[in-house]
């Protein structure tokens, strides 16, 4: 005897299950994708960047990823590049490779802007140097007719030669927060957990001072002549001849130390608050790598840990430039 078909009523139930598992898993596979996007596949402190015109945007990114385009700012400013190369130069990141410097790719493409050896951009080990990445990046940029005024898409695409120019535009409103922050631009605007990466070695002001010195050039802090004194270590710079008189030379970093940790003050000219925020925010961008624990500038102060209270108020305009405190020095 054949076996009875279902009814009707138990069709449609069956239907509706099988819908609603459908949508369970494409929820799943959907929040899976959003968490790889935001934390580039890897977990970690999360930081925020809000944006300074008070209009509710932001953006949400990993420790890793902060500290990368922390570095892309740096040396685009590093180098005198605009604002707006520095929104270029991230937007083309975040598309490339989520601002994770990864070692594959399409073809022989690498890291950060997914650039290829085989094409003239260098070898792999200086592709994977954030700091080389960026600054070739920029260089090729810069020969760029008028890049200020083109659209993002074409000015990145030029440099590129993607095969998808379209993909950039989607990203310039986070990168335009980004870079706003990490330029100095908006005051403020950038926080981190800031919780210590344990893989991390060596830490205190030496090692402050040379990611410093890595991301935005000898130059630009002019560390000659500067006394590092802290948590046991010990260093001098020394100055065979300045080439900038007194008031327009950029102060040397010094840093103190009081018990277990260290404090790096960088100080900042008068007038140069933009220069100052860009400093305290690439600190915090840093804190997790660098295990700094305290940053303050401007009467305002980001502590590790505190993402949901972010730069309080400490109730003065304290001078002295950017404070960058840190865990006392590791691996000397």
């Amino acid at each position: 005897m054949p076996e009875q078909s279902p009814t009707p009523k138990k069709r449609r139930r069956g239907r509706l299950f099988r819908f609603s598992a459908a949508f369970v898993v494409l929820l799943a596979v959907a929040g899976y994708l959003v968490v790889q996007y935001v934390t580039g596949g890897r977990g970690g402190p999360g930081c925020k960047v809000v944006s300074g015109k008070g209009d509710g945007q932001e953006f949400e990114f990993t420790q890793e990823q902060t500290m990368n385009a922390a570095t892309i700012a740096a040396v685009g400013t590093g180098r005198g590049m605009p604002e707006r190369a520095v929104t270029i130069a991230l937007a083309t990141a975040i598309q490339e490779s989520q601002l994770v410097n990864i070692t594959h790719g399409d073809r022989d493409s690498l890291g950060l802007f997914q650039q290829r050896p085989s094409q003239g951009w260098g070898t792999e080990k200086e592709i994977m140097d954030p700091t080389y990445a960026a600054g070739v990046f920029y260089e090729h940029l810069a020969k760029v007719d008028d890049y200020q005024k083109l659209p993002l898409t074409v000015a990145a695409q030029r440099v590129q030669r993607s095969g998808y120019p379209e993909a950039y535009a989607k990203h310039e409103p986070d990168a335009t927060l980004l870079s706003a922050a990490l330029t100095g631009e908006s005051a403020a605007t950038l926080t981190c957990q800031g919780l210590p990466d344990t893989t991390v070695t060596t830490t205190g002001p030496d090692a402050v001072r040379a990611a410093l010195v890595r991301d935005f050039g000898r130059e630009v802090l002019k560390e000659t002549g500067a006394e590092v004194t802290g948590g046991g270590s010990t260093s001098k710079g020394t100055s065979k001849s300045r080439t900038k008189t007194k008031a327009t030379a950029t102060p040397s970093p010094s840093a103190s130390a009081t018990g277990g940790s260290s404090t790096v003050t960088l100080p900042v000219r008068s007038g140069s608050t933009k220069t100052g925020w860009q400093l305290a925010h690439w600190a915090v961008a840093n804190s997790s790598a660098l295990h700094i624990d305290r940053v303050s500038y401007a009467g305002r102060e980001w502590a590790a840990g505190s993402a949901n209270d972010p730069w309080h108020s400490t109730g003065t305009k304290a001078a002295g430039g950017v404070r960058i405190q840190t865990e006392g020095p590791t691996g000397q």
